[in-house]
């Protein structure tokens, strides 16, 4: 029996997605003259794909079919990503100097978002064959046991950050690679040493891109006054820039996030999704939705996400397969980074990474690699032991 709880979860955010992609694209379908139908039908296509999949997946053995599925996702989508540098402008267009999506007729795919999924299997795959059951190592053990998965990590790094130049996915994985290392059995001394290591290349890899550094400083100029007002040391205070406007963007987020209130104005009645706040609809979606539905509907929404989180974690700590464990918890980690990122930056909290809300933005991509990561978990869940009435032992 799947975990049927975790299935309703998803759904009903997969739903309210739907619902979002008409009511919050009304500027752009007008603006660039779209079918009124436009975004709501091209969503309806991904998440039907994506629900039969994710059923699909839930329905087979996983003793058979999970290192199968995974190892697909993983090899074909890694070589995706490095093999689309290299196709024609008619397959790849780039955006901005970076090449993100591959065209295939009406339909464009992004292969970082299913690569995420099958790094998380690899992770888990290898982790549970070659260290999981290893006794306790020294420190330069450890460094040679965790550096083949360093290097396939600074690869994707250097593919995704630097090639198609979006360091918030990097972000996620990184995150998800660091707390993975933990749970397969790395001391607290080599998981600081890397969180040290990871904190001096994000800043190495936002000075090498001047739009970053410009985004930091955007960023740091609103929020300076709150943070160095409760340091005392006079030093910090050479850390004060002379303060711009405020972000175009972050500013409509708040505004719309104010605006809504604690009902919001209605479906449908949103003000900053006219104009005012481009992409309300993807990785702005979360502000739309508490205009719409007010600080009530966003607390129904976060509730309903880490509910997500907490069945799938649930799940992991009740398998018995190291495998399956290792994998339950990465995607649950990659589901509440990626919520956590985006939150934080249309709050102004951290700055703007570009990260879509699992289940909801906008993008074919993100909603079938989502599903699939589910459909993988659901799957799994098939091998968790339960009483008579279908609840978790």
């Amino acid at each position: 029996m799947i975990d049927k709880p975790l299935l309703s979860a998803v759904m009903i955010l997969l739903t309210l997605s739907l619902v979002m992609s008409y009511s919050l694209s009304t500027y752009t379908v007008l603006h660039f003259h779209y079918a009124d139908f436009h975004f709501f039908i091209r969503q309806s296509i991904a998440i039907f794909l994506g629900f039969t999949m994710m059923v699909l997946l839930s329905k087979m053995d996983p003793d058979r079919w999970f290192v199968r599925v995974g190892l697909a996702l993983f090899m074909l989508f890694f070589i995706l990503m490095i093999a689309m540098q290299f196709l024609p402008p008619s397959l790849v267009k780039a955006v901005g100097g970076a090449k993100r999506w591959i065209h295939l007729g009406p339909m464009s795919i992004a292969p970082v978002e299913f690569f995420k999924v099958g790094f998380v299997f690899f992770l888990a795959w290898s982790f549970s064959r070659k260290l999981i059951d290893k006794t306790k190592m020294s420190f330069l053990e450890e460094i040679r046991a965790f550096s083949p998965y360093l290097i396939v990590f600074f690869l994707a790094v250097f593919l995704i950050a630097i090639v198609q130049k979006d360091l918030g996915q990097v972000v996620v994985l990184g995150g998800t690679l660091l707390v993975l290392f933990l749970f397969a059995g790395s001391s607290l001394k080599f998981f600081f040493t890397l969180i040290g290591a990871a904190f001096m290349a994000f800043i190495g890899l936002i000075f090498i891109a001047p739009h970053r550094l410009a985004r930091i400083k955007s960023w740091w100029g609103t929020v300076q006054d709150n943070i160095l007002s409760v340091l005392p040391f006079e030093s910090v205070q050479n850390l004060r820039i002379e303060a711009g406007k405020e972000p175009y963007q972050i500013s409509n987020s708040l505004n719309a996030i104010h605006n809504g209130g604690f009902f919001g104005e209605g479906l449908g009645n949103g003000q900053f999704k006219l104009g005012y706040l481009s992409e309300v609809h993807t990785d702005f979606i979360l502000a739309g939705i508490t205009e719409e539905f007010g600080f009530l509907g966003l607390g129904l929404v976060a509730f309903t996400m880490l509910f997500i989180v907490y069945r799938i974690f649930k799940i992991a700590s009740k398998v018995k397969s190291p495998v399956y464990y290792l994998f339950s918890i990465g995607v649950g980690l990659l589901i509440a980074f990626a919520f956590i990122l985006n939150s934080y930056g249309i709050s102004g909290i951290t700055p703007i990474k570009g990260i879509a809300v699992p289940f909801l933005s906008y993008g074919g991509s993100h909603i079938l690699a989502s599903c699939i990561a589910i459909g993988m978990v659901l799957m799994l869940s098939k091998k968790v032991p339960r009483n008579s009435e279908g609840h978790i032992l």
